[in-house]
């Protein structure tokens, strides 16, 4: 097969050429956007899943529709390292201001000229960049160096600049269980005064399974802010259309055994079916793909995922840190009890904190309950269990 003409596009963030089983989010933004248009209110979106699964997909797409209804939108990631909660104010403010440009194009009236001089006004007190809007500063709004006042005043004058056109002000915020607590406390309060005030203004995050818990342990009431959708495995029928739509509208298909083994071997996550459909594309010499043909795309993408998706991460922990990391593996891709791992490791659970610390910062690992660790990627152990020897000298 001509890999020119290749339609699999393993990657991350890469939109699949097919985008299957995420209709019920992708609705839940369509009425979002709808009840906007119609004036009317809705609670934020936090997508929730392990690496892999689509959800910066999701989100990109979602970002896309809102600047086709001519939303403002501000598209961040997040950062756990000490200079991330700067970082992201900055971005915040420079992504905003560059946003508002397109707002210049047209009159604007009493409140967009208002929300025009809160927004420039925001971005010179955190300092982010020196772009005019043509307006002057607000005085007194969105400018006082605290974090949650300067949202706060931020969101009330654009969002209901905007409203008047039947639009809203999103921020949609990838990897969000790394914000900061002080941003993130910032941006419940707003969403939370945005709903009771019927202001168009929503967050819509994407995370780590953890993050329904982390925004509600830095507000208590965000449990009622978010319409919160888990993203997992897509079922049989839904990972069987990722693969064979691509490839029959390009002529091309799958013998069933041969779509049965590519199943087997990608357990219906996104990133690996990409992964295992770019391999037998490649690797088949006639259309229809055969068992022998997916046989060798999965030891191929096996290989590639082993050499880049796992590797690139278990290289990125210490050689102290990667013995938590081999510790864990002996239950699988299930959570590991922090006790277990202490004692597998020969540390107390108080010496085990900073290693468990490290990596949650570097995003191999994550917290799904008090007192339990976890991989962020699926397949992680069954990686170490492929290297345990070479991991084990290394």
């Amino acid at each position: 097969m001509d890999p020119s003409l290749n339609p699999y596009s393993p990657g991350s963030g890469r939109r699949p050429p097919e985008l299957v089983g995420r209709t019920g989010e992708l609705e839940a933004f369509d009425t979002l956007v709808a009840r906007t248009r119609n004036r009317l209110s809705d609670r934020g979106i936090v997508l929730t899943g392990l690496r892999g699964v689509g959800k910066t997909v999701l989100l990109n797409e979602m970002h896309a529709h809102a600047d086709r209804f001519e939303w403002l939108t501000v598209r961040l990631e997040a950062r756990r390292d000490e200079a991330g909660a700067a970082a992201v104010r900055r971005a915040l403010a420079r992504d905003l201001v560059a946003a508002a440009r397109k707002l210049t194009r047209r009159s604007v009236g009493a409140r967009m000229r208002q929300a025009l001089e809160t927004i420039s006004a925001f971005n010179a007190t955190i300092g982010a960049t020196g772009i005019s809007l043509g307006v002057d500063l607000a005085n007194g709004r969105a400018d006082s160096g605290d974090p949650e006042v300067d949202l706060l005043e931020l969101v009330e004058d654009v969002s209901l600049a905007l409203a008047e056109d039947g639009r809203a002000f999103g921020l949609f915020i990838d990897e969000m269980q790394d914000l900061d607590q002080i941003t993130m406390g910032a941006l419940i309060a707003a969403q939370h005064l945005a709903g009771q005030r019927g202001w168009p203004f929503y967050v819509i995050g994407a995370g780590l399974p953890n993050l329904p818990r982390v925004l509600t342990e830095t507000r208590s009431y965000a449990e009622r802010l978010f319409n919160y959708r888990p993203i997992g495995q897509l079922p049989p029928g839904e990972a069987a259309r990722a693969l064979v739509e691509p490839a029959e509208r390009l002529g091309a298909g799958f013998a069933a055994d041969g779509l049965d083994t590519i199943l087997e071997a990608a357990g219906g996550y996104p990133y690996f079916l990409q992964e295992y459909g770019q391999a037998i594309w490649n690797l088949a010499p006639a259309k229809t793909f055969t068992a022998d043909d997916a046989a060798a795309a999965v030891q191929f993408g096996l290989e590639h995922l082993d050499a880049a998706f796992f590797r690139s991460r278990w290289e990125r922990a210490t050689p102290a840190e990667r013995r938590v990391l081999l510790a864990m593996a002996q239950d699988h891709d299930a959570p590991s009890q922090t006790s277990d791992v202490a004692r597998r490791v020969g540390l107390k659970i108080t010496s085990l904190g900073p290693y468990r610390a490290n990596l949650m910062a570097k995003g191999l690992i994550y917290s799904p309950e008090h007192g339990q660790v976890a991989y962020t990627v699926p397949g992680m152990a069954a990686f170490v269990d492929r290297h345990r020897d070479d991991l084990d000298r290394a």
